[in-house]
């Protein structure tokens, strides 16, 4: 259980973890029962992985990545600090997979911006990035690029409304200006597009 550049002592790992050499894993991580880190992952610091999870060649998670049980993360995803992928959701990587015609090296790339939520049971269609603090409903299929902030739900997702930083539904009202109920940080809904103004 030994991997390069990493200090093994420097994170925590079950004993039925598969953890193969050549990846590399951050100060402080939580690597928990029957998952894997294969060649070449890169995982962040203090981040936790959970039951039952795989994490592909080349995948890169930052900071603070809190992947729940049963996740499949494949070759081409890359997560930001602080992002949050709930039970059992998974990733694709090729668009028209077909089990006789081999497509390494084919992998199409998804990027999960700072802070984005992906709920239980949803499925990312390989090559859709999720923009910052966005928040993809549980089970939902996402088919798309999604922006920053924005909720989608159901299959194929559709967006319903936008998120603050701190998960709660803004309401924008005729100025275009929200404030999150938790947080009091004010937002601006403006073309299309969800900015924080400010941190009170």
């Amino acid at each position: 259980m030994t991997t390069s550049g990493t200090d093994f002592m420097n994170f925590f790992a079950h004993e039925t973890a598969v953890i193969d050499e050549g990846c590399t894993i951050g100060e402080g991580t939580k690597i928990w029962h029957f998952s894997h880190i294969m060649p070449g992952a890169e995982i962040g610091e203090s981040c936790n992985i959970g039951q039952n999870v795989v994490v592909s060649p080349g995948v890169k998670l930052g900071r603070n990545v809190k992947v729940q049980n049963n996740v499949s993360i494949y070759t081409g995803v890359t997560c930001e600090d602080d992002v949050f992928l709930g039970p059992s959701c998974v990733f694709t990587n090729i668009t028209n997979p077909r089990s006789a015609v081999v497509r390494r090296g084919e992998y199409a790339k998804t990027k999960v911006g700072r802070g984005a939520s992906i709920g239980a049971n949803a499925t990312i269609v390989c090559g859709n990035d999720i923009g910052e603090f966005a928040f993809i409903g549980a089970g939902a299929v996402v088919t798309k690029e999604v922006p920053p902030y924005a909720l989608l739900v159901g299959n194929p997702a559709k967006q319903i409304g936008w998120m603050s930083e701190y998960g709660h539904r803004l309401v924008f009202g005729e100025s275009g200006d929200a404030s999150c109920p938790e947080s009091k940080e004010s937002y601006r809904l403006e073309m299309g597009r969800v900015y924080k103004l400010s941190s009170k």
